[in-house]
Order: C-alpha cells, then structure tokens, then sequence
C-alpha cells in the first residue's frame, strides 16, 4: 500500500495552491488526485463560447503567483486554464499529479490515526490528512422536466460543452439564464438561425468594464513585473476596504443601499433593451443580490437581435422536435442546451467519506452540509475542505477565501507538531456553536427571502453555500486556530 503525507483531491486552483502552499512550508510528501486529464478544475471543464470569468483578472489569481500573460480585463476560460498549467510549471507540481484518477473511498483508521484511500484505478494510499479541494460547481444540474431524453437531436449541457455539435443555421433552444446562460447565448445568436431562451427569472446584470490588455501593458508587466504585482495587491486591498460597505448595503437588510445598486442594473437593462415588452420579461421581481448578481455587456444586446426570442411560460415538456410549453406552445429545436446550473446543496461527491466513529459523511450532512469555518469537520480528522459549506461569496473573489483556507489548513498542520498530536478535528460543540451563529447572521440576509429561489439554499430553505459576513471577518476567523475548539489525538 502506498503512503503520503497529505493526499489533495482536486486540481483546480483550490488543490493546485493547496499543493504549492504544502512545498512551501517544507511538505513535499503529497499527492494531488484529478479526474480530468488535465488541471485546471472547473476551468477545464466548462468550454462552452464565451466562457469567462465575472472577477476581474487583477484579482482571480493568487496573491502568491501573479501572472502577467492575460489578455483581458475578465479572463477567459482558456487563459485561467493555461494558468493553471503555468503554476504546475513554475512551482513543479507534476511529480505529484496523479491525472484521470480519482479518490472514491477515503476511510479513518482511529488506531492508525490515518486515512484510508482508494482510487477508481484501485490504487491504495494512506495518509495523514486529506485536503478535498473538489469545489461546488462541477456537478451539472439537469432540471426534471418530462421527456428530456426523448429529444432528438444533440443536447448537452453548457458545463459539458460538445464542440462537434454545429450551431450554424440550426434552431437552438437555450433552457436557462443565469451564470453560463448570459455568456453563451451572445456567442451562439451570432451562428443560430433561431436562438429560443426559455427562462425561469430574471436576473440583475450589471455592466462588465472590460476590455483587452494592450500590446505595451503587457511589455511592461512583462519587463516590470512589480506594475503586475502591485496593481493586483492595490486592487485586492480596494476590495478589501471596501467589502464591509458594499456587503452591508447590498446583502443585508438594507433597503437604501440595494435599491441604489438596483438601479445600476436596471438602468443597465433599460439602456439596452428597447422593446417594452422584452424589458419587462428581462426585469427582476424580487430583491437584488438573493440571485447571484450577473455581469455582462453584451446580453441585453443579444437579447435584443431577431434571431432571439425569450420565452418566460413554464415548460411543460421536451419533445422530440422541441420544447412545449404550459400554455400549450411547441418551440421547435434541432439542439437543446441546458444552461441550467449546477447540483451544490446536496454535496453529491463521487468520495464516499467515513469519519472516526464509522459515520458516513454523506449522512452527516443529509439534511444540509456544516463544516466548522467550511473548512474541518467534526468526527472527520485531519481533513480539511476548501470551497467547502457556506464559504461562496456573494461578492468578493473565490480565489481569496481559497487563500484563507489554505493558510488555515496549514496552520492546522502546524499545530499538529507543536502539540504533538497525530490528528485534530473540531469539537461537536464548536462546530454546532459556529453554525448556529452563522445561520444566525444569514437569516438577516437578503439570499433568506423566502421568495426568492437560488443554488445558495437547499430545497427546505438553508443557506449551505455562502458565508454570512465580508471576507475581513472571515479572514479574522480563520486568522488562528483556537486550541480549546479541537480535540486532539495523540
């Protein structure tokens, strides 16, 4: 049987920094599990036209490992990609890359005080720790509509994109208007003779400031890297200052500070979208920001051309031919996408985890996933989550909670040692306290308007994904670690 330190489940950014933050406190025994055959997470999987970030570049990246090869403002997919691949380069990773494999069963010995892993290769690891960096968004949501599989031509998933399905002259039939809906749907009017947008809501779209790099930016980002590495740190520190503010005014109650970023997207909406009839379908009816906020400039646009129609009746049905709605309208189709999102309250993982008293961790979290600061979990030694329960933002960037977590994880390593200790996890009673305080927070925010559906709640109404402050306070919390929160094995 194989054995490492620490075993990483994931090569996104997530698991490719938890990698390079693991070399760098002097842990160089690690293995990193991928399903894919190349790194990169959710940004190798998600290749649909025009793909693209909604953060700008300046900030998805690692404070760590600053780039200087992006071509726009809002990188795309290719170049967070190539990223990726960049840092495995730079930071040599690919001894530790275990590629199209992937963790299945990870068990705790209590006598070992190691974890157990398995491989769907059938490899046999053990471990001291494991670092789930398996992310929320990578298991494609299909909504449960009658006959979805009786269609007859191409359909796919927008996460799932089939690239040798050709759009041009075909009758295409877009189920979903959100994240990936309002990214795609520009690309895929400029070759459909029919583009057809079935959307259950509306959604808030704000303005992209966006635009390409120029020739001399990048010259001198290249020749002076320091502009690169400071205009990122100046931006992050903006967003950092000013995070209390625009996350109090906007997600909490407090009328007068959404209604003032309400108008920045309805004026959006307005300034683009002519027809009053359309501008109506394409208005929002309940608070901003309990729907992820969208950014984009050139939907509305979209929206607007005569090759698109936006059809807002419920669907009854797909059909062979098409899609048929509940007012009793078939919309014929020769190809179906489903922009439709991803499963993430559920926390469907493909591992299957049991922790120290043989509780299964799927069980644990039935009725909706709890971590202690998203990150360790009670029962479950020495492992740690990234992107784990309540830890998306509502505002800010994903790749700064990835950070927190990271330093948090290691800090726990850390600790480890100076306690003599082979393993730690949380206490009942720390985690049961933190959640408790934390879905406190979160009912006084605007994601708990019960009218108000999103992939933020489960279906019974609690927030599983978002954390319920500005990222200082997460950043406080996960500044150290509080011995008397953790039980240790020694």
């Amino acid at each position: 049987m194989e054995k490492t330190r620490v075993v990483i489940m994931g090569a996104g950014l997530g698991g490719l920094g938890a990698g390079v933050k693991l070399k760098e406190a002097g842990i160089d025994d690690f293995l990193i599990f991928e399903r894919n055959p190349k790194v990169g997470g959710t940004w190798y999987e998600n290749k649909y036209p025009g793909c693209c970030c909604d953060t700008p570049v300046a900030l998805y990246q690692f404070s760590f490992f600053k780039s200087t090869k992006w071509n726009y403002l809002y990188p795309r997919s290719a170049e967070i990609q190539i990223y990726a691949e960049e840092m495995v380069e730079v930071y040599q990773l690919e001894s530790h890359l275990r590629l199209a494999e992937v963790a299945i069963q990870a068990t705790w010995d209590a006598n070992t005080c190691l974890w157990h892993v398995k491989t769907n290769s059938g490899r046999e690891i053990t471990a001291n720790a494991i670092i789930a960096a398996l992310g929320q968004l990578n298991r494609p949501a299909f909504p449960d509509i009658e006959g979805r599989d009786r269609f007859e031509g191409p359909s796919m998933h927008s996460a799932r994109w089939n690239e040798t399905v050709a759009l041009k002259d075909k009758r295409v039939g877009v189920i979903g208007s959100a994240a990936s809906a309002i990214q795609l749907i520009p690309e895929v009017a400029k070759d459909a003779s029919a583009l057809t947008v079935f959307q259950r809501s509306a959604n808030y779209v704000i303005p992209k400031i966006d635009r390409k790099i120029t020739a001399e930016e990048k010259a001198l980002m290249s020749t002076v890297p320091e502009i690169a590495k400071n205009l990122g740190q100046h931006q992050r520190k903006m967003m950092y200052d000013h995070s209390e503010y625009f996350y109090w005014q906007t997600f909490s109650w407090t009328e007068e500070g959404r209604a003032s970023f309400s108008r920045v997207a309805l004026n959006h909406l307005a300034e683009n979208v002519s027809d009053p009839e359309l501008l109506k379908k394409l208005t929002p009816d309940y608070p901003i920001g309990c729907k992820r906020i969208l950014v984009a400039n050139d939907f509305y646009p979209a929206m607007m051309r005569d090759n698109v129609s936006l059809v807002t009746d419920g669907i009854a049905r797909i059909t062979q031919k098409g899609v048929e709605t509940s007012e009793g309208t078939h919309h014929p189709c020769d190809v179906l996408v489903f922009a439709t999102g991803f499963e993430t309250t559920g926390w469907n993982w493909s591992l299957d985890v049991t922790g120290s008293q043989g509780q299964r961790l799927q069980d644990m979290w039935s009725e909706g996933p709890e971590a202690y600061h998203g990150i360790t979990v009670a029962g479950f030694p020495n492992f740690f989550l990234l992107y784990g329960p309540n830890t998306n933002l509502g505002h800010g960037c994903i790749t700064n909670m990835l950070e927190l977590e990271v330093a948090y994880t290691l800090n726990a390593l850390q600790t480890l040692e100076a306690q003599k200790a082979k393993a730690l996890a949380p206490t009942l009673e720390a985690q049961a306290r933190f959640n408790q305080q934390l879905q406190k927070d979160l009912s006084q925010r605007v994601w708990a308007d019960p009218h108000c559906t999103s992939w933020y709640k489960n279906a019974e109404g609690k927030i599983t994904q978002n954390w319920s402050d500005n990222i200082n306070t997460y950043a406080d919390g996960t500044s150290n670690i509080v011995l008397s929160d953790y039980e240790f094995m020694r």
